[in-house]
């Protein structure tokens, strides 16, 4: 059996809010994050809009040392962790810094710098990079940076695959404790990758809506007209914990985390399986582990993108191992209102199945306004307004280029 291990601690910031508060409110609302792109000229590009921060400035959360040595994807992961450290209300001095480690997860980590010191050595040829250039660009710097200014001590670490990203190193944090390797940790992801090399590229592979003329509709997905994923930015954080070290400092417990699982298509380099059969194992294997069965579950936050072959081929998952009429389960994408966060995408959208055990909301999935044929009217995709709906067990599916599935079980805390 192992530990049991519980979530005591939450912080986002996000395209549709600032902190969790925000976040919550504005997804319960159903608002869009989605609007033209400020952060470079986008004449030349096909998509013109992305899901950007809003009434953000990195100067109202760190200080000019943090700036200074970090890219765009490790600020958003300290600001996302300060909130989340101050949510759990751990006393990190009275805890011995070996007990709590940093398990991080980033697709792409220093895109922004890479980006612009590259472009800038192609415009002179003078090699007049920045000393920072390294320690910024690497992708395990925001679990670094974090261990570093929390004095943090225990094992730290990044993982890597690809849009599963942020739910593997969840995963991670979770069997660690189980096993007793550690009594907490800060764990989650962040991706900053709103730069011309991220949108460019996923231009010329067709993977991005082109909605340019209504972006705040372009995330649409299982519609019948949707035509890909809106790209967005930002970090999630949680503070997992051995139960018993939470339970002996009286912490709030927001839920359990009691199953998780990964595996691989084995497939193609960028496409699902299209009937959906390692999703369908990944939830599968991360249901037994959980001692629970498809009827338990009362709620999936789907990773469904917006693309056409992603989101049918993660339905025909659910139809698999849910069978062609779930009655109880209700399912949404979170993508619609924040876009797609890449490898921070598993652990926002972890967060909101959280809020949905704390409050029994489902938020919606905005935007769907005519499903797509290849879906059955049998599946409960909540749409257009959030609904109130006791939660007592959700999961939610991360999927990666690659052919990475990542699929992790949250349940209502019982002593």
């Amino acid at each position: 059996m192992g530990k049991r291990v519980v979530v005591t601690g939450i912080g986002a910031i996000t395209p549709i809010g600032n902190n969790i508060n925000e976040f919550w409110d504005n997804a319960v609302k159903g608002k869009s994050g989605a609007a033209p792109i400020t952060r470079f000229d986008t004449t030349n590009f096909k998509t013109k809009f992305a899901c950007e921060l809003k009434n953000y400035d990195v100067k109202d959360y760190l200080d000019r040392t943090d700036i200074k040595r970090t890219d765009l994807f490790s600020q958003y992961a300290l600001i996302a962790t300060e909130e989340a450290l101050n949510d759990s209300g751990l006393d990190l001095q009275s805890i011995d810094p070996y007990d709590i480690g940093v398990i991080w997860g980033s697709g792409q980590g220093g895109m922004d710098v890479y980006e612009k010191e590259t472009m800038a050595f192609a415009k002179t040829g003078i090699p007049r990079f920045s000393p920072m250039l390294g320690p910024k660009m690497l992708i395990n710097m925001a679990s670094g940076i974090i261990s570093l200014k929390y004095g943090l001590k225990g094992m730290s670490f990044t993982t890597a695959s690809a849009c599963a990203t942020s739910n593997t190193a969840i995963m991670d944090a979770y069997n660690y404790i189980k096993l007793g390797k550690a009594k907490v940790f800060v764990t989650g992801g962040s991706e900053a990758g709103i730069v011309e090399m991220g949108i460019g590229g996923f231009n010329a592979m067709r993977a991005l809506s082109v909605n340019n003329e209504h972006p705040e509709q372009a995330s649409r997905p299982f519609d019948v007209n949707r035509d890909g994923f809106v790209m967005g930015e930002g970090s999630g954080t949680l503070i997992l914990e051995d139960y018993e070290h939470a339970k002996q400092r009286g912490a709030k417990i927001y839920a359990e985390i009691v199953g998780a699982a990964m595996t691989s298509d084995a497939y193609h380099v960028a496409a699902s399986h299209p009937e959906g059969e390692g999703a369908a194992k990944a939830m599968e294997l991360a249901l037994t582990e959980a001692g629970l069965k498809p009827d338990d579950v009362d709620y999936l936050n789907a990773h469904a993108t917006s693309t056409p072959i992603g989101d049918v081929s993660e339905i025909n998952a659910v139809r698999r191992l849910f069978g062609e009429n779930p009655e109880k389960l209700k399912i949404g994408s979170s993508k619609s209102m924040v876009g797609h966060l890449l490898g921070a995408a598993g652990a926002v959208e972890s967060i909101l199945c959280i809020k949905a055990i704390e409050t029994g909301i489902i938020t919606p999935t905005i935007n769907t306004s005519e499903l797509d044929p290849l879906i059955p009217e049998t599946i409960n995709i909540v749409t257009g307004q959030s609904v109130q709906s006791n939660v007592d067990v959700a999961i939610t599916n991360s999927f990666g280029f690659g052919g990475h599935n990542a699929t992790l079980v949250f349940k209502k805390w019982k002593e």
